[in-house]
């Protein structure tokens, strides 16, 4: 039987997904069709398949956008940014603790105004689709209304957003601090103003535990509790002046995690940034919480903060995504990121497949923020969020590309020479968001 005959898109390219972790699933995860066909209607993957039968099903009363020899593969998932530091990208620094005093919080100050704020969430989403990135978690900065701005924007583009207001009380500039009080009381508005409207989600998000009281931190569990369906995002284990910060800060915890672990922040919903230097206890306990990581390698090598341990991480089942961390994070790029993240791991003596970093790009993105049932692949009946590759975007990307022997070859160039000039075009629901 042919679908139905209102509003069907046919996108004609070739086909390329990862239904799985490669590193479990083996190579057969990688899933591509040379030339295929996506029948998008209402915003959701309709069917897919070989174009010949895809045309033979559907073409009657559809429009057809024939992508020729580019690549068509599932938007990517930005698993860890700051949406106030997209001024600061590229500033010269030292490590972690000094680049916050330098650039952040003063960066972070000027979203007090809420004008600047607007004008500013066009501009950090915007980067984010010409980059080809359909779903993002997002650090918002401490200020309720900028937050406000920043949902707002996402909200208007159908932008796949999960944020939340920083919640932060010592340790940094008097303007930047709230309190548990009121980190509590505009955390929980914003919730009910913003999750679950249109593609928008919340996390609850304090800065990391240096910067929180254990008065906060107990605010933040709270949120989580009291809120089903929000997530949990903060950073961990990122530099060892940090860790020797949140000893200080905290010498009753066993650890690091522990401080979060003992005010219920750590579970299936909690996506922690970078967690570099991690005990194999922190690791085990991660993986048995359920809890997900954020990779983030253009800003770890940037300020030197470590090596990224994705060994370690399979060893737990943890689950992994990309993120790049923008500002500190060099990039809004998701291909620069997979290449940077393949150098990484090889620095860490392993190996990072081109399947297997489409996949942290890609699904694996999805299962750590909870989406694995809507986005990630391109199957029928999730959202249409896709991005078109173009493996000739530049003559060397090309020559690459055109004596590539297999699509991991092909997948790997574009991991290593790619940027955001070979995003031809986002779809954000069915949608065309961006258009290089």
């Amino acid at each position: 039987m042919s679908a139905p005959l209102t509003a069907r898109t046919i996108h004609r390219g070739r086909l390329v997904d990862v239904l799985d972790d490669p590193a479990v699933a083996g190579p057969g995860a990688l899933r591509c069709e040379p030339d295929g066909a996506l029948v998008v209607a209402e915003g959701v993957i309709l069917a897919r398949g070989p174009w010949p039968a895809i045309a033979a099903m559907h073409a009657e009363g559809a429009s057809v956008i024939d992508h020729g020899a580019a690549l068509i593969a599932p938007g990517f998932v930005d698993a860890h940014v700051h949406f106030p530091q997209v001024d600061v990208i590229a500033s010269h620094g030292k490590g972690l603790m000094d680049w916050l005093e330098t650039y952040t919080f003063p960066a972070e100050a000027a979203f007090a105004d809420p004008a600047h704020a607007a004008a500013m969430a066009a501009i950090f989403l915007d980067e984010l689709l010409r980059n080809g990135a359909t779903t993002a978690l997002v650090f918002a900065s401490v200020h309720a209304a900028a937050t406000d701005a920043l949902f707002a924007a996402a909200h208007a583009r159908a932008l796949r957003l999960i944020a939340g207001k920083v919640m932060l009380d010592r340790h940094a500039p008097a303007a930047l601090c709230d309190d548990a009080e009121t980190s509590h009381r505009e955390s929980a508005a914003l919730i009910t103003r913003w999750h679950g409207r249109g593609r928008l989600g919340y996390a609850v998000t304090p800065r990391f535990a240096h910067t929180s009281s254990p008065a906060q931190l107990r605010a933040a569990g709270a949120l989580l509790r009291d809120h089903p369906g929000v997530l949990l995002q903060t950073h961990l284990s990122e530099t060892m002046d940090e860790i020797g910060a949140v000893a200080a800060d905290y010498p009753d915890a066993c650890d690091y995690l522990d401080v979060y672990e003992r005010h219920g922040l750590v579970g299936p919903r909690s996506v922690f940034a970078h967690a570099l230097h991690l005990s194999a206890a922190e690791w085990g306990r991660l993986g048995a919480a359920g809890a997900s990581v954020a990779f983030c390698p253009t800003s770890n090598l940037f300020l030197g903060s470590g090596l990224f341990d994705l060994a370690a991480a399979r060893r737990h089942d943890v689950t992994v995504a990309l993120g790049t961390d923008v500002g500190a994070g060099t990039s809004f790029s998701m291909l620069a990121t997979m290449g940077e993240a393949y150098k990484v791991t090889r620095l860490r003596g392993g190996d990072l497949s081109p399947a297997q970093a489409f996949y942290h790009a890609t699904l694996g993105g999805a299962r750590a923020l909870g989406l694995a049932d809507v986005i990630g692949t391109l199957e029928p009946g999730k959202d249409a969020d896709f991005v078109v590759l173009d493996t000739t975007a530049t003559p060397l990307l090309a020559r690459r590309c055109g004596a590539a022997t297999d699509i991991g070859d092909v997948l790997f160039a574009l991991a290593v020479l790619g940027d955001d000039r070979a995003v031809a075009q986002t779809w954000v629901a069915g949608a065309l968001a961006h258009a290089r």
